[in-house]
């Protein structure tokens, strides 16, 4: 079967011929100049927003200094928020308090923290996590439903609990060594639909014969 075209902004179809609003590519939905997604990467919510960045990066603004990265195949649930970088305060002063911020002329050069916050490809983010200021997350992880995420994430964790640690990792060290390798989700898109079955049913012997030579 052939992959969903990532061209399109809803890319399910309901039985009836609709489409399902509430589940969007955001590489065609998030129109942000600090907000990148991969393609094939969606995310669901049953409030469908008219401002999917707005609503999964309240405080990234066309004018902050750090990008949110999301990688290829990620699965973002409903309620999940990225608390980006321009959300932090300075906490090296005598006070938190931002005094420029409520300055027109020196707002937008006022940012303490600068980090960029990354999410790695094929990253599935369970309902109401919350993704804290310059949290990296590797390819592969599943971040639980409510977890609190904050700084480096392995590749293929799985992660739960406020603070979120990791819990175990998906694979053994051997096959999650073999699948960074083997970086299936930059693969054309038809040698991803002949692999389905096999990343379904993590054949990674079958997998790693069909990968485009």
């Amino acid at each position: 079967m052939p992959l969903p075209d990532p061209c399109r902004r809803y890319p399910i179809t309901l039985p009836d011929g609709s489409d399902h609003e509430g589940t969007v590519f955001l590489s065609q939905a998030i129109d942000h100049p600090r907000f990148q997604a991969g393609a094939f990467t969606y995310a669901s919510d049953f409030d469908a927003p008219r401002d999917w960045a707005s609503r999964l990066a309240p405080y990234l603004f066309p004018f902050s200094r750090e990008k949110l990265v999301l990688g290829k195949f990620c699965q973002i649930a409903h309620g999940v928020r990225f608390i980006t970088t321009s959300a932090n305060h300075a906490m090296d002063g005598l006070t938190c308090f931002p005094f420029p911020v409520f300055d027109p002329e020196n707002m937008t050069g006022f940012q303490p923290d600068t980090r960029d916050t990354i999410v790695g490809n094929d990253v599935w983010i369970g309902y109401g996590a919350l993704i804290l200021p310059g949290a990296r997350i590797g390819n592969g992880a599943i971040i639980g439903a409510g977890a609190v995420v904050r700084g480096d994430i392995p590749p293929y964790a799985m992660v739960t609990g406020n603070p979120a640690e990791v819990r175990r990792l998906r694979f053994d060290a051997d096959t999650i060594q073999r699948l960074e390798a083997l970086r299936w989700w930059d693969w054309p898109a038809d040698v991803i639909a002949q692999a389905e079955s096999a990343l379904l049913s993590a054949r990674i012997d079958e997998l790693e014969r069909l990968a485009p030579k």
